[in-house]
């Protein structure tokens, strides 16, 4: 391998560590805030469950999805070091912030920035990133929606049964819904560098187009995510956990559930979703079977506010870093 190939690679996995510990948030903030587990168990809870989504969900159509944004032909190893500096350095100023931004979309938008500072628009596959474009208001409607649905089936089935006993019953049943959750996220945001580093592989002739994708990439991925998820990303906790809504036990459970259901659905069909987009919906939806003045909507709106400016902040970023990267690297 070319030293410039092997950077690529080093800056994916970075990303990823950071998308772990920036999106820690989005597997722990409903658990820790009910006081199921402590901070720390949380942590090391959610760690282990990104990390057995290697096993769970070998197959890697996200990361195929992902790979082929940018068209091949036009597509280097400047691009994607460009790209993926960028979305490291939006990640890093929201984290440092506390704001839950899309770590999949600054991924996204850093790449698509790199690749049109290189050839223009033309340089994307517009079919493989309209599907992700259009989740970004789908993926928290479809969570919102399941997570009410869920609620209120479950409100229904327990009215008559003493808070004391739904509430320790649904201490257990959020440890299995954050386990849930957190392979979800593992599977679905872990394989969004994977499918760089196997395009990168492809266009430097170290795999085939058609072929798979070396295990060593998705154990390297799923690693650095686990890894940077023990981490933790408390400045997110708080936003996410807190400052949305407020959770019992069984609306944590309801939450995480419905988190969990659309990211194995969308990571079946091979769509980059965002899992802190899928979460904050899923906890809005919990939130409102007690009524609109349960959610705080002013936070929400800033939230929204934060993921609409993320892909064009992030494209700007990955194409500016490309020009950077060029002068010293070559096209």
């Amino acid at each position: 391998m070319s030293e410039f190939l092997i950077v690529v690679i080093a800056l994916a996995i970075i990303f990823d560590f950071i998308n772990g510990f920036h999106d820690s948030a989005n597997s722990i903030a409903t658990v820790v805030s009910t006081r199921v587990l402590t901070p720390f168990q949380a942590v090391i809870w959610a760690a282990f469950f990104n990390f057995v989504a290697f096993k769970l969900m070998p197959a890697h159509k996200v990361a195929a999805t992902v790979g082929g944004i940018g068209k091949t032909e036009i597509v280097t190893l400047t691009v994607l070091a460009g790209g993926i500096t960028g979305a490291i350095i939006w990640n890093l100023f929201t984290w440092w912030r506390g704001i839950p931004t899309s770590s999949s979309h600054a991924l996204l938008g850093g790449f698509a920035g790199s690749a049109i500072a290189k050839a223009g628009f033309g340089a994307i596959n517009v079919s493989n990133i309209s599907t992700t474009l259009l989740f970004i208001p789908l993926a928290p409607i479809i969570g919102m929606a399941i997570s009410f649905a869920i609620s209120v089936l479950v409100i229904n089935i327990c009215k008559n049964f003493s808070y004391t006993k739904v509430d320790k019953s649904f201490r257990g049943l959020q440890l299995l819904s954050s386990a849930l959750y957190s392979v979800g996220h593992g599977s679905n945001d872990a394989q969004k560098s994977m499918g760089l580093i196997w395009i990168a592989l492809i266009i430097t002739g170290h795999a085939d187009k058609g072929g798979q994708l070396p295990s060593w990439v998705a154990l390297a991925c799923f690693s650095a995510m686990g890894m940077g998820t023990l981490l933790g990303g408390w400045r997110i906790v708080k936003t996410m956990g807190q400052k949305i809504t407020k959770l019992k036990p069984f609306e944590g459970f309801c939450a995480e559930t419905a988190g969990a259901i659309t990211l194995f659905g969308t990571a079946s069909l091979g769509i980059p979703v965002s899992t802190t987009h899928t979460i904050t919906g899923s906890i809005m939806g919990a939130g409102l079977t007690k009524g609109l003045n349960a959610v705080k909507w002013g936070v929400a709106g800033n939230i929204m506010i934060a993921w609409i400016v993320t892909i064009p902040a992030s494209a700007f970023m990955g194409g500016a870093f490309y020009y950077i990267i060029r002068a010293f690297a070559g096209a």
